[in-house]
């Protein structure tokens, strides 16, 4: 097996948007569209662009999902949820950074590499803090989600935040936020850690799923297989 970063695999359901350095997905049903984080608040013009090429009011979004707190996947959540009516959903340990508008609200940042990278971000660019919101569905380990148009289920994977989410679908791809990376030459686990023990076990808790491919919040999706490979 080579170690390619990008995956081959083509799903036409998962429309994959690119905004900036940071990935937000769209997942297409029968009856409308899930998007998955948002991106930055700056990015916003792109995103509304994507959405009115897919149709969107017309086909409606269904929901919004985020994988965790940080500004560059909710930087867009309330915005969005205004425009197009629909609802937003998270990890309940995680809206509560949402909910004060600051990303390093229960981070304990053990790591002195990434209570470093936070520092400069939150004191230098001043983009730690963001528009405060509450979502209006909280997620947890196993919650079904199919009601909202696709058969997708929630996994529990933090580490990176304590309440960071992956969301899996019935075809065993896994949408994971930032416990991966792909932005090098290899897939790797994320560099900005909250708890190391926590996001070890949120990997290796990955055995447990027939999961084929990743789709991460930085860098293009890939094979598990190939993250596998190249430990």
């Amino acid at each position: 097996m080579s170690g390619q970063t990008s995956s081959t695999t083509k799903n036409a359901n998962i429309i994959p948007i690119k905004l900036g350095i940071v990935n937000c997905y769209i997942l297409k049903g029968k009856e409308g569209y899930i998007l998955i984080d948002t991106g930055y608040e700056s990015k916003r013009k792109i995103l509304e662009r994507k959405l009115e090429e897919l149709g969107i009011p017309e086909k409606k979004l269904n929901l919004i999902i985020l994988t965790h707190q940080d500004f560059d996947h909710t930087g867009n959540a309330a915005y969005l949820r205004d425009k197009f009516n629909t609802k937003i959903a998270m990890h309940r340990i995680d809206s509560e950074a949402v909910e004060r508008g600051d990303m390093l609200w229960n981070r304990k940042m053990r790591s002195i590499f990434s209570r470093f990278i936070l520092k400069i971000i939150f004191l230098f660019f001043r983009i730690g803090k963001f528009q405060r919101f509450s979502p209006d569905i909280y997620l947890e380990e196993g919650s079904d989600l199919s009601a909202y148009g696709i058969n997708i289920k929630v996994i529990n994977l933090p580490g990176h935040s304590k309440g960071s989410i992956g969301i899996l679908t019935a075809n065993n791809d896994l949408f994971c936020g930032d416990l991966f990376m792909n932005t090098g030459k290899k897939p790797a686990k994320s560099s900005l850690i909250d708890i190391k023990e926590d996001l070890n076990a949120s990997v290796e808790k990955l055995r447990e799923f027939q999961i084929n491919t990743v789709y991460p919040g930085h860098g293009p999706s890939f094979e598990l297989e190939t993250f596998w490979f190249n430990q």
